[in-house]
């Protein structure tokens, strides 16, 4: 069964802290800002027609907030509806500011909106202007407590605004920073998983196909070997049974080849055709009346997925042909691991064959037809050296 990974619902990997609980503690904070700084301001004793404008600037800024702040600190920056809220919300503050200085902790509010919703540059702009214009009306306003202190405020201030929005911007930073991060990392289990499951399924059909042919393929080649073996000594009433009962033998080991080459993974895991070679040779050992010897030359490694089930398939046929025509006395198998190549050489000292007489017979697939289609469909090349009487030499070279 598929293996499958969720992301939690309540984020997603380009959420922000600030992002992933809603609108609801943003607004709470402004209002709860906004209201306290309008209570300030309402509470001083310079003039009240001053104090009242700047406490209605101060009110307009909620609708200003609900129709375009909450969208764009939504998204990502910088928004038209964001730079909207910007530039409003900086003009109304500068014109209360500059009707009452207390109006000036609005922007405990308003500095982490500004640098959130713009660029840290332009951020710093409109906080300096912010700050500035304010200070700049009132020196030329000529208003009791102007001046030197005035200018030092003003400066403290503008300092303490831009300090305070970088460190939010660097905040904000290093959230997509872990943002980004956190999305790489699950693309990346997912895809771990993923292969996590195909390996096992590759590994089930591995299994099944290794099972497959070396017991029914196996099992149904020895059967027929059996039987054709028997047929001469057969009298007339048994022939027809024993016609019948080698029939049956071709046609299911036809299914188990069948079955074998449709098992067959993509890859045969972690460089495993020495080792299949090496078992091939052995059962053949088992299976003739002679001997056989297997080698690996190289450093062993995992090829491609098309070049190792060719090789594999390739000694199988080789094998199967030396069981039921050579009649060999001695025979070796190497596989040789060269420098962008691998190399299977299969030896016999049977009886050999013309090559141009031998016919690749209805089930060309497993014959030297069908071995030639395989080996050229991945770009290797297939050599045959054999005579009548003097043995055969298989050598077949793919890329790797």
């Amino acid at each position: 069964m598929a293996e499958t990974t969720a992301t939690p619902a309540t984020a997603t990997p380009r959420e922000h802290a600030w992002q992933r609980g809603g609108p609801a503690p943003r607004d709470g904070y402004f209002a709860l800002v906004l209201i306290a700084t309008i209570v300030i301001v309402e509470l001083q004793d310079g003039p009240a027609i001053d104090r009242l404008i700047a406490g209605a600037l101060l009110v307009l800024l909620a609708p200003a907030y609900l129709v375009a702040g909450r969208r764009g600190l939504a998204g990502e920056r910088p928004s038209r509806a964001g730079v909207w809220y910007v530039g409003v919300a900086a003009a109304l503050f500068a014109a209360s500011a500059a009707l009452e200085q207390t109006s000036w902790f609005m922007q405990f509010a308003l500095l982490p909106h500004i640098f959130m919703l713009l660029p840290v540059r332009a951020a710093v702009s409109v906080v300096v202007m912010m700050n500035l214009a304010p200070g700049l009306w009132l020196l030329s306003d000529q208003r009791p407590g102007t001046g030197v202190t005035l200018i030092a405020i003003t400066a403290i201030v503008t300092t303490s605004s831009v300090a305070y929005g970088a460190w939010v911007d660097r905040i904000i930073a290093q959230s997509r920073e872990r943002a980004e991060l956190i999305e790489q990392l699950e693309a990346t289990r997912t895809e771990l998983a993923t292969a996590h499951h195909r390996a096992g399924v590759l590994a089930e059909r591995q299994r099944l196909s290794s099972e497959i042919h070396d017991t029914l393929a196996q099992g149904f080649t020895s059967i027929l070997m059996l039987l054709q073996a028997a047929e001469p000594h057969a009298g007339e009433g048994a022939r027809r049974p024993l016609e019948l009962a080698e029939r049956t033998a071709r046609e299911n080991l036809a299914e188990a080849r069948a079955l074998t080459a449709a098992l067959a993974p993509p890859s045969l895991g972690s460089a495993p055709l020495a080792e299949a070679v090496r078992r091939l040779t052995e059962r053949l050992g088992e299976e003739i009346d002679g001997t056989t010897s297997y080698e690996t030359l190289g450093e062993p490694r995992t090829l491609p997925p098309a070049a190792e089930v060719v090789l594999l398939r390739t000694a199988q046929e080789a094998l199967a042909n030396v069981r039921k025509h050579a009649g060999a006395r001695d025979v070796a198998v190497r596989v040789s691991y060269g420098d962008g190549v691998v190399r299977l050489e299969v030896c016999d000292d049977g009886a050999g064959f013309d090559e141009s007489a031998v016919d690749s017979g209805p089930g060309g697939h497993w014959g030297l037809r069908g071995m030639r289609e395989r080996v050229g469909q991945i770009g290797g090349t297939m050599i045959i050296d054999s005579s009548p009487g003097h043995g055969t030499t298989l050598t077949i070279e793919v890329p790797s």
